[in-house]
């Protein structure tokens, strides 16, 4: 048996898919307080790529190894590997660090938190997967919550929405890792730190040419002290864990139902901004909390002998 076969039989956490995604997303959030605070500590591109050269070494070291076991597995979907590596981390980061220069954390929030609908539909249409009434209401649910936290409570504010490029960006970044979340049912059959080692050297790579680009356009800034925190956060939690741990929890329990926890980065977003940035808590944090919640149980809720 190999080590991490070893690893991934042993561990209690690499076994439960729920605290999977519940770390997974709190991970998430934390990257959208560090996208803020990269503001001019280091730039959009040079954030995605650094991330991931820094992701991709560390999982070389760790799996070299096994990736050599595993190459003849691998190497037929040698097309799918760049396409996930350039569409789930490349491209899905570029965005998302470029979109946080030009729109709001409001629209930016209510605007990912069409992913699990993105997600939930694309496995209908593209997988034939059944999506049953309980799952819509809890999605429903839950997307209120994430409108909550997103409005600070004031619902109302929705109607006077306008997309910018920013939210468009962010948009399509949105159905970029619905893309990839629904395509990880489709990855070669090997384990999830071996694929997921395959890819990160895509990502690193493809992000060189938007890296070029961004030097050659002037927006380049190095990053400062606080710029290399920012990375060494993003590098860790969001990108290495983070991924490890939806990877393996779509594994256990599908792209549709994994989706759905997504609603929760928001959620957590606020929290730590509160913790980091200093902002106050209020009374609709908790109610968006609770929504966001009972969304997730509801979606989740099994009746006796059913699927």
């Amino acid at each position: 048996m190999t080590q991490a076969a070893q690893i991934k039989g042993k561990s209690s956490l690499l076994s439960n898919p729920y605290l999977l995604l519940v770390l997974t997303m709190l991970f998430w959030g934390g990257n959208s307080v560090a996208g803020r605070l990269a503001v001019g500590e280091i730039s959009p591109i040079a954030l995605t790529s650094l991330r991931w050269i820094v992701v991709g070494a560390v999982m070389f070291a760790l799996c070299h190894n096994q990736l050599r076991v595993h190459w003849p597995a691998l190497r037929p979907h040698r097309p799918y590997l760049l396409a996930m590596g350039i569409i789930g981390f490349t491209a899905y980061n570029a965005l998302y660090y470029w979109a946080a220069h030009s729109t709001t954390a409001l629209n930016i929030n209510i605007i990912t938190g069409v992913m699990p609908a993105m997600i939930l539909v694309g496995a209908l249409l593209a997988f034939g997967q059944s999506v049953r009434p309980l799952q819509w209401c809890g999605m429903i649910v839950s997307f209120i919550g994430v409108a909550v936290v997103a409005t600070k409570g004031e619902l109302g504010t929705l109607a006077a929405l306008a997309l910018n490029s920013g939210d468009l960006l962010i948009l399509i970044a949105s159905a970029l890792y619905a893309s990839y979340s629904l395509l990880l049912r489709k990855r070669p059959p090997v384990p999830s730190m071996v694929f997921f080692a395959a890819i990160t050297p895509v990502a690193a790579i493809s992000s060189f040419v938007l890296l070029g680009a961004e030097m050659a356009s002037g927006q380049f800034v190095p990053p400062t002290l606080k710029g290399w925190l920012v990375l060494a956060y993003v590098a860790v939690f969001p990108s290495l864990l983070a991924q490890i741990f939806f990877i393996r929890a779509v594994e256990i329990i599908g792209s549709g139902r994994a989706g759905m926890f997504a609603n929760l980065v928001p959620v957590f977003g606020s929290g730590l901004a509160i913790l980091v940035l200093g902002e106050t808590f209020a009374t609709y944090h908790a109610v968006a909390l609770l929504l966001v919640i009972m969304g997730i149980l509801i979606a989740e809720y099994r009746r006796s002998g059913g699927k």
